[in-house]
């Protein structure tokens, strides 16, 4: 292979100056037909030498109506992409001009062995004998001949099927070419994808970890193990991003050309998010409390970032998102492990309260479940019409299970012990006065 470089690079020499020439020539001739022309400029000595498509594909695609026809190399300082976007260039404004293009004609030199591709005089491309043997073609008038059928049947208009399929056969092979090209960086990309899971899964378990010796809650320790998750994610993405090649700097600038209509989408669902993470910080409830927000009440069953659970004391599950959460007046009923209840009775005007009250504390000290202290407490709540009410105030347990049981218990055993004591419960008693009645209803007063 040493021993054939210095042959093509003469060969190579030899074409340029003939392509030089012939462009000199008919640059007199007709100075359109030189304005057409692709531009060759002289090679350096330092270009002859080298290898062509260490930085550059080797071929590229000439493309008529989004498919391509055939490829073509490189040419002096010319790289094989630069000289194929150039036909492509000329080739898109002959059918930017018309919808129907005349025939391409071939005119070949064969002095200087090189061959041009015109419509009308007008040059849409040169082929070069390094053309002919890059495709082991006998020489460029055949090379070039055949890329004139190739392009003529490629300006007819095919059936749809065909073209469907050339266009997707396109498609594809630009999307090969270009993962091909991206190679290393995709794996590079995936590699530290792969990376950032396993050290996001070990913050996650450490984090949580951690959390469970120093806070205690639960809904505290799944805030600190989802953030240092997601942070690793964030971080392991930027690192992806540049890898790809991708100016992370760059894509935040263009996100925020868009900030605006993501923030009005996506307002309710950052909003939810955003008053999770303060519900898990400032823990104005557990999971287990027993709370009521608005016009729900039941046992916190889940707190997650963008919603919180609730189980009612009838067994459904409600979903509350966090920014309602966030925004209503929260009653924690368990904050505290105990909570005051109250019965209220109405006794006779004609009894004692004093014996009334010793009765009910005697009671309500036979109850195991009720709290000593702060001890229970009876007092005059109301002198209604008929009946002195009291109030029996004392303190269980602030389960709403257990409040509602001994609740019970201890008006049971306030009415029992008042009819023990033989301290009378009225009803409710109204007294009519009725005046001017008609003598034929007047009750005579009863003898004596």
């Amino acid at each position: 292979m040493l021993k054939q470089i210095p042959m093509q690079v003469q060969l190579r020499r030899t074409a340029y100056l003939g392509g030089l020439l012939l462009g000199a020539m008919m640059a007199i001739a007709s100075p359109s037909f030189a304005q057409e022309e692709m531009p060759m400029p002289h090679p350096s000595p330092a270009m002859e030498e080298s290898v062509p498509g260490l930085t550059e594909p080797f071929f590229a695609d000439v493309i008529v109506q989004g498919r391509p026809i055939f490829q073509v190399g490189s040419v002096g300082n010319l790289s094989a992409r630069e000289r194929a976007q150039i036909i492509n260039r000329r080739l898109s404004s002959l059918r930017g001009q018309s919808e129907t293009v005349d025939s391409i004609t071939v005119q070949y030199n064969q002095a200087e062995n090189y061959a041009t591709l015109q419509v009308n005089n007008r040059v849409i491309m040169t082929v070069i004998q390094q053309d002919a043997e890059d495709f082991g073609v006998e020489n460029a008038q055949v090379l070039a001949n055949q890329w004139a059928e190739e392009l003529n049947q490629a300006f007819d208009r095919p059936p749809l099927a065909i073209d469907v399929a050339q266009r997707l056969n396109a498609t594809v092979r630009n999307l090969l070419q270009d993962a091909i090209g991206n190679l290393p960086s995709l794996v590079g990309a995936l590699i530290v994808i792969l990376l950032t899971w396993v050290l996001a899964i070990a913050v996650r378990r450490v984090a949580y970890s951690w959390a469970q010796k120093t806070e205690g809650d639960h809904s505290t320790e799944l805030l600190i193990s989802r953030l240092g998750y997601g942070a690793i994610w964030v971080v392991g993405w930027v690192i992806a991003l540049g890898v790809l090649g991708l100016d992370f700097a760059a894509l935040l600038g263009a996100l925020g050309l868009t900030s605006v209509a993501l923030g009005f989408s996506l307002k309710d669902v950052l909003s939810n998010y955003i008053a999770g993470v303060i519900l898990l910080a400032v823990r104005p409830f557990r999971i287990g409390d027993q709370i009521a927000i608005g016009d729900y009440e039941g046992t916190v069953t889940e707190v997650q970032l963008r919603a919180t659970t609730i189980k009612t004391y009838d067994g459904r599950l409600i979903y509350i998102p966090n920014q309602e959460v966030f925004s209503s007046s929260i009653t924690n009923n368990t904050a505290s492990p105990r909570r005051r209840t109250s019965v209220i009775v109405g006794i006779d005007y004609k009894a004692d309260i004093d014996q009334a009250k010793a009765a009910i504390l005697k009671a309500l000290d036979e109850l195991d479940l009720i709290e000593p202290s702060p001890a229970p407490e009876v007092l005059v709540q109301e002198l209604a019409a008929s009946t002195i009410n009291l109030e029996i105030r004392f303190w269980v347990d602030s389960r709403r299970a257990e409040f509602l049981e001994m609740t019970s218990q201890g008006a049971q055993k306030i009415k029992e012990a008042l009819e023990g004591a033989n301290i009378e419960m009225p009803t409710e008693i109204y007294t009519l006065t009725f005046r001017n009645l008609p003598p034929s209803i007047q009750c005579s007063p009863p003898p004596g």
